[in-house]
């Protein structure tokens, strides 16, 4: 044992590892994820963590395929999925004939990315998505239900004080052919993704570069500069009498989105129209959606999506329309956790640990199982030690009562149950402890 070599125990920068109280509050929060995603219907899916680069890269590009983990298993080359949303693409298209369309679907899984590790940015990450793909159409409506979805998760996730933030790609595609710059949109857009971030001033210096003129620019600035309620919003882009078709167009749906979102019983304080949301990438084309936690701005959005247009272009022909988002779980509570907003303070999974006093485990056994069968969560203390240290583990894991079993219970077919809290213990039978934890 003295000759071996011992590796000094640490993890990779860029992956979480949580302590067991953590762990217990990030499995809350992803099983009430996942069961608000059930609720509304959305199917479970699951693909693989590995895929052939080949497929996996079919889309990928400039920085996107520089952060990509990938490696050779033999003659394969293979690569790890760096979203859900690829991954989907591929679904849909290879099992297209054994889908139900609309399909509704939602994937929670870890994702991979080989960007720069900083602060509360992984390398490693959970994802949970949820997404509505259409077989060659698909009603405006699933983008009025998506923020339903949000509105709720939050809500059941705990928070109260939550926007998110609607607005739609065709509305900034009218203005950008109302100015006669739709050939550097896409550069456009990804600046004025940036506007909660660096101001105005430092958008319209940016924009400046793009060799706009003064004048094009003050437009652009007004025109984001619109405020009041989202009707007034609504109300203003309806004056501003753009003949733009395609600007009509998205007006038209973020009407529509706005109507039924209040439909879906989505409160007026957790919804807004915001014309500065763009969604950087070229790959959303119609509702945008970005969601902050109001007086937490700054750790940015913690759920935000959109409506494209043709998932699986890559690996089709046949066109597929879809709406979707994503909660970056693993940077959300960790940014949570950082800002005090979490309570991580459940040590156990146990409500009850049983303590034999001496050889009565075959009793300890017994009304354990009994305790299984009812769903009552517990776990037996079998090692051979002081009852001092007995009683200390149940303590130090904040286990809220203990069932005792020694010579005395065990000789009147008893059980002593202890509240570790109040302190409380009585002598019951199974049946009445039972209805003590039920």
């Amino acid at each position: 044992m003295e000759n071996i070599k011992r590796v000094e125990p640490r993890t990779l920068s860029g992956f979480m590892e949580l302590l067991p109280q953590d762990q217990i509050k990030f499995n809350e929060m992803l099983d009430i994820i996942k069961k608000t995603y059930e609720l509304y219907g959305f199917l479970p899916e699951e693909t693989p963590i590995i895929e052939s680069s080949e497929v996996l890269l079919a889309k990928a590009g400039g920085e996107t395929e520089k952060q990509i983990y990938s490696f050779r298993k033999g003659d394969k080359d293979l690569s790890l999925r760096f979203d859900l949303t690829v991954p989907l693409a591929k679904y849909v298209a290879q099992y297209y004939n054994d889908l139900t369309f609309p399909y509704r679907r939602y994937q929670i899984g870890k994702v991979f990315r080989g960007e720069r590790a900083q602060k509360g940015r992984y390398r490693e990450f959970y994802q949970c998505d949820i997404d509505i793909i259409g077989d060659g159409k698909l009603s405006i409506i699933n983008d009025a239900e998506i923020p339903s979805v949000i509105y709720t998760t939050f809500k059941n996730l705990g928070f109260d004080n939550f926007i998110i933030k609607i607005n739609n790609r065709k509305i900034l595609n009218g203005l950008f052919d109302e100015l006669n710059i739709s050939q550097k949109k896409t550069e456009i857009l990804i600046i004025i993704d940036k506007l909660e971030k660096i101001g105005m001033e430092a958008v319209k210096e940016e924009l400046r570069k793009l060799e706009l003129s003064n004048g094009i620019i003050n437009k652009i600035e007004e025109f984001f500069k619109i405020d009041g309620t989202t009707d007034e919003k609504l109300e203003k882009l309806e004056q501003l009498g753009f003949n733009s078709y395609i600007f009509k167009e998205g007006l038209q749906e973020l009407k529509e989105v706005v109507k039924y979102v209040r439909l879906f019983n989505v409160e007026e304080k957790n919804f807004t129209v915001d014309l500065t949301i763009a969604r950087g990438l070229d790959y959303y084309t119609g509702t945008v959606y970005e969601t902050n936690l109001v007086g937490y701005e700054s750790i940015g959005s913690i759920c935000s999506g959109g409506r494209y247009e043709n998932l699986a272009s890559y690996y089709t022909k046949k066109n597929l329309p879809g709406v979707g988002i994503s909660i970056g779980l693993t940077r959300l509570f960790y940014n949570l956790k950082e800002l005090g907003l979490l309570n991580t303070t459940k040590k156990s999974i146990s409500k009850v640990g049983i303590i034999p006093m001496g050889s009565e485990f075959e009793e300890a056994v017994n009304i354990s199982n009994l305790l299984r069968e009812n769903n009552i969560p517990n776990e037996i203390y079998k090692e051979d030690s002081k009852i001092k240290n007995k009683f200390s583990y149940a303590n130090n894991l904040e286990i809220p009562y203990v069932i005792i079993i020694g010579q005395e219970e065990k000789e009147k077919g008893m059980f002593t149950i202890k509240n570790m809290i109040t302190g409380d213990q009585n002598m019951l039978s199974a049946s009445d402890i039972l209805k003590i934890l039920k």
